[in-house]
């Protein structure tokens, strides 16, 4: 049984470590649609479940102060590649497109809580926030939601598993989905012949070094302690707006402005926030039990019922606006998927598309967070 808090982390850092390297080094086709995250949560929530960790004011205090100061870094430098005025010439429809695909996974989020409401954990509402962060930006926002809700590590692993299954199973769909997409837009009388392919964001021009790596850590990280220590200073408004909530506001709004400038195309941002994102997960996961699963098909319910909202909501507003399959399919992706799978599905469609899948993916990034907070306001208030 593990109770240093330094041997810990390392367990923790050393099986992220081999995860990733498994997944990036093979060719296991289940590796693509089960990222290294997830088997990470899975793996460290599986050595808590059977003893190895055990419970040590040591072991919490680790975890804590590290999460505490990895989670306003690792989304400062995600948003350094956020570029707003590259997502401005997206132009109005495709943007329309985007926030249509977000307002109904929060409507579908509100639905499906008031139908299973009864069988529901008593503070779902936040895991469930947590997951709405998750399918309107991606895994780092509902990291960054779960820190600032503190939902119950137990439930998170629930809404976690149904992220995982769901978005692997609407990931085949949206892929699917360029089969029949001429078909798709006749039946919207969509008009593709003026769709216009926008500008990728910029390369990174240098490669990782020492500089790089050396700044981009120290800067994340002193910016994380300052946003932190004003975040304590601001006033609590209500559950959601807390002394956390504040840090993540401050370092998103200076991750977008820092975006604009040459600083964010410093090379190796992406990198070391994933680093952060795998650190993180694993001292979510670290306290998890697997004993209490029996719950999770409950969740699982929610988040169908959830996809099943959008999708009838993104059909209605294609029908009426004449929308192209290719918007929708990457709209969706881009929320419930990130930027991992934006592009590649934009790339299903068209090679050339690709640009547009990483500026909606990029979008979401930055508004997950916010979403998700509102999502789980509203369920705490019905």
């Amino acid at each position: 049984m593990i109770t240093d808090g330094f041997l810990y982390l390392g367990v923790l850092l050393a099986l992220a470590a081999v995860l990733v390297l498994v997944t990036r080094r093979t060719d296991i086709r289940l590796f693509t649609y089960v990222p290294a995250f997830v088997l990470l949560y899975i793996c460290a929530a599986a050595l808590n479940t059977v003893g190895v960790f055990g419970e040590s004011e040591s072991i919490d205090a680790t975890g804590g102060a590290v999460q505490d100061a990895l989670l306003p870094a690792m989304i400062l430098l995600l948003l350094f590649k956020c570029d707003l005025r590259r997502i401005v010439k997206l132009g109005p429809k495709l943007l329309l497109t985007f926030f249509v695909a977000a307002v109904s996974i929060v409507v579908g989020f509100l639905i499906a809580f008031l139908a299973f409401r009864a069988a529901l954990d008593a503070e779902a509402w936040k895991a469930l926030g947590a997951l709405s962060g998750s399918w309107t930006g991606g895994s780092a926002n509902m990291v960054a939601i779960q820190g600032i809700l503190e939902a119950p590590e137990d439930v998170f692993g629930y809404v976690l598993i149904v992220d995982t299954l769901l978005y692997s199973v609407w990931l085949l769909l949206m892929f699917g989905s360029v089969g029949f997409s001429e078909r798709f837009n006749r039946w919207t009388k969509a008009d593709t012949s003026k769709f216009e392919t926008q500008d990728g964001p910029e390369e990174e021009g240098r490669p990782i070094d020492l500089v790089s790596l050396m700044g981009l850590i120290g800067f994340s990280l002193f910016v994380s302690a300052t946003a932190s220590w004003i975040g304590e200073q601001l006033p609590e408004l209500g559950d959601v707006v807390t002394a956390t909530t504040w840090t993540i506001l401050i370092v998103s709004v200076l991750g977008l402005v820092i975006a604009t400038t040459p600083m964010g195309r410093t090379a190796g941002s992406t990198e070391i926030a994933m680093v952060m994102l795998y650190v993180i997960i694993g001292i979510i996961a670290s306290g998890s039990d697997f004993t209490s699963l029996t719950q999770a098909p409950v969740y699982l319910a929610v988040g169908i019922v959830v996809l099943l909202v959008h999708l009838v909501i993104m059909a209605l507003y294609a029908k009426l606006t004449r929308t192209e399959l290719f918007s929708l399919a990457v709209a969706s992706t881009a929320n419930i998927g990130g930027v991992a799978s934006a592009p590649v599905v934009a790339g299903a469609f068209d090679r050339q598309l690709v640009p547009v899948g990483v500026l909606y993916a990029l979008m979401g990034s930055f508004l997950g967070t916010f979403i998700g907070l509102t999502v789980a306001q509203l369920l705490a208030a019905v």
